[in-house]
């Protein structure tokens, strides 16, 4: 485990830390002619290796950076302007699995998925249903509400979506750690955001519109979150 956790932290000073934006925009427009990925590539293999601290780590540390070289490089030849928001999280997945590797290469460890309990399994499954699965579920009971005043405005898009999400998750959490008086205060705050815009707006169907998705978005977590926590007191 400590390998992992030096390899992800020279990851985090070689990717973020040590890597400054002219290097990132330089990169994006030269691509593989430009000697800053090489220098990047070469300081994410120098700075694992010094942190592991060991002679025999060198190759793989060699085979750490020119790994994340290739990675970089197929990154910025395949995104684009409206995928490099997706290009970075699949960038940083495979570097993240090229760290998982190297590790278990390194430390001749077996991949033990039974290190997952049973309560694992039921906390992901809650997790994974607060997420799209219930905003689907929201959006298609409130629909039958939808308001007249539905005009473009400033917000971001699918800003509401993933605030829901956001929320929902919060209370989750707030749930299964016992910090039950947070969920008051989440929805305080929430309602004080909100109440700005809802004055402004001086419509009331949209004004409940809103006031049934919020409550039924902290209904849906609190009821996940209580039966989650219910199914963790069950000895497996």
């Amino acid at each position: 485990m400590i390998i992992f956790l030096k390899l992800l932290l020279a990851h985090l000073i070689g990717d973020f830390l040590l890597q400054p934006t002219s290097w990132v925009e330089d990169k994006e427009k030269k691509k593989h002619k430009s000697y800053y990925l090489y220098i990047h590539t070469f300081l994410h293999g120098l700075i694992a290796w010094i942190l592991v601290g060991a002679k025999d780590f060198l190759w793989f540390a060699v085979l750490l950076a020119v790994l994340h070289g290739f990675i970089d490089f197929l990154k910025l030849y395949f995104q684009t302007k409206k995928t490099k928001r997706i290009w970075f999280l699949i960038d940083q997945a495979l570097h993240l699995v090229v760290i998982v590797l190297i590790t278990i290469f390194y430390t001749n460890s077996e991949v033990d998925l039974t290190i997952y309990s049973h309560y694992f399994w039921i906390v992901l499954t809650g997790v994974i249903l607060l997420t799209k699965p219930t905003s689907i579920l929201i959006k298609n009971i409130i629909s039958i509400w939808s308001p007249e005043n539905k005009s473009k405005d400033n917000s971001l898009e699918n800003a509401g979506n993933y605030i829901g999400i956001l929320e929902r998750l919060f209370v989750f959490c707030f749930i299964i750690t016992g910090h039950f008086e947070a969920i008051g205060f989440l929805l305080a705050a929430k309602s004080i955001f909100r109440f700005g815009d809802l004055k402004e707006a001086k419509d009331r169907k949209l004004t409940e519109y809103v006031l049934i998705g919020t409550l039924l978005s902290f209904g849906i977590a609190l009821l996940i979150g209580l039966l989650v926590q219910f199914c963790l007191g069950f000895p497996f």
